[in-house]
């Protein structure tokens, strides 16, 4: 049995509204989920409740917060901007799964390895290329993200104001080329 398999047998499917919170910063929460449909956002919230946007999720994409898996509370928030259909895995079955399961602790590795090279690159962008470079990286990631993502939000996600995301977008449209 790998985790796709697991997942299935011991996951729960919940299907939640828009504007509705898989859990909040500072909860505790003992599930991984894997979003069958919607989007969500994952983000922060600073002590002066500023909100950075560390992801976006779509379909097919697994979540959870380690630092709640291991017995604290969130990191970060995760909040449904469409109506979203997931599948709630609870960590404690696939924590005993991987310990005598070495296909269910392999599949486990793998997601942990995808986690963090999602991460490196997240890290790589927001330290070392500009605000236009990430802007047009998130647009080759996801060309149709406007459908489901406003303009406020992809600002925070890139970490910048709505103004300088406006800025951007006209210079880099065709009629502002030479």
């Amino acid at each position: 049995m790998n985790f796709n398999e697991l997942a299935q047998r011991y996951g729960k499917v919940e299907v939640l509204k828009k504007k509705s919170y898989i859990f909040s910063q500072g909860e505790e929460n003992q599930y991984i989920y894997i979003i069958l449909e919607g989007v969500l956002k994952a983000y922060y919230l600073s002590a002066e409740g500023k909100e950075c946007i560390k992801s976006f999720l779509f379909p097919g994409d697994t979540i959870g917060s380690l630092q709640a898996l291991h017995g604290g509370g969130c990191n970060f928030s995760l909040l449904c901007l469409k109506k979203v259909k997931i599948l709630k895995v609870p960590y404690k079955k696939v924590l005993s799964e991987a310990k005598t399961n070495i296909e269910v602790a392999n599949s486990v590795i793998d997601i942990l390895m995808l986690f963090a090279k999602k991460k490196e690159e997240r890290e790589y962008e927001l330290l070392c290329l500009s605000a236009a470079q990430r802007y047009q990286k998130l647009l080759e990631k996801k060309p149709d993200i406007y459908d489901v993502v406003t303009q406020n939000d992809i600002a925070r996600y890139l970490g910048i104001t709505p103004v300088a995301l406006s800025r951007i977008k006209h210079q880099q449209s065709p009629s502002n080329t030479k």
